[in-house]
């Protein structure tokens, strides 16, 4: 697995010896009190990364954190998941990014280059994307990339507090992802 590098931040491979620096970078907005994402604490960072680095290990899972290129920080973490390379698809999830970093061209252009890799090295004919139905800010996000949604996951897993989670399910297929790519290139130059 390598890095996909962009002009802001780069996406470099999930290590073992990340939890520190992601715990820290979940501190900015006190990430793992959202009731629709699971964001790692001080007390299960060590759960969160076995989990995904076993998934890798599996073939099934990529795992990344999220890393401006000027300092090297670490400001969040995304992954390709449920990989399924018979039917050359997968999902982009388990993402989040500091609170600070929100609403910023850090997710535009993680997903831009995650997008890329999928479609044009990974030869996938569909991408999709899963979220909390009461996640509004992360739907619109969703939609903005250029992802269409395609209906609700009704009870489609269970949160650690216990609430059964509705799900709505987004994808981009391959005959969208030319359009899809300039779209975002354009959005990505603005910035």
């Amino acid at each position: 697995m390598k890095s996909l590098i962009g002009k802001k931040i780069q996406l470099r491979p999930l290590l073992a010896s990340d939890g520190a620096a992601l715990v820290q970078a979940a501190a900015d907005g006190e990430l793992w009190n959202l009731p629709f994402t699971v964001v790692p604490s001080v007390e299960t960072v060590d759960v969160y990364i076995n989990t995904a680095l076993e998934g890798q290990a599996a073939g099934t899972v990529m795992p990344f954190v999220i890393e401006t290129l000027d300092s090297k920080k670490v400001i969040g973490t995304t992954r390709f998941w449920k990989i399924d390379r018979k039917n050359r698809k997968l999902e982009i999830g388990h993402t989040w990014i500091s609170a600070s970093w929100q609403r910023t061209c850090v997710n535009t252009e993680a997903k831009f280059l995650m997008l890329c890799y999928a479609f044009e090295q990974l030869n996938c004919v569909r991408v999709q994307f899963t979220t909390d139905e009461i996640n509004e800010n992360s739907r619109k996000a969703i939609l903005r990339i250029g992802a269409k949604q395609e209906g609700i996951v009704r009870h489609e897993r269970i949160m650690p507090d216990g609430r059964k989670r509705n799900s709505v399910r987004f994808s981009i297929i391959d005959d969208e992802w030319p359009d899809v790519r300039r779209f975002l290139e354009r959005r990505l130059s603005e910035r």
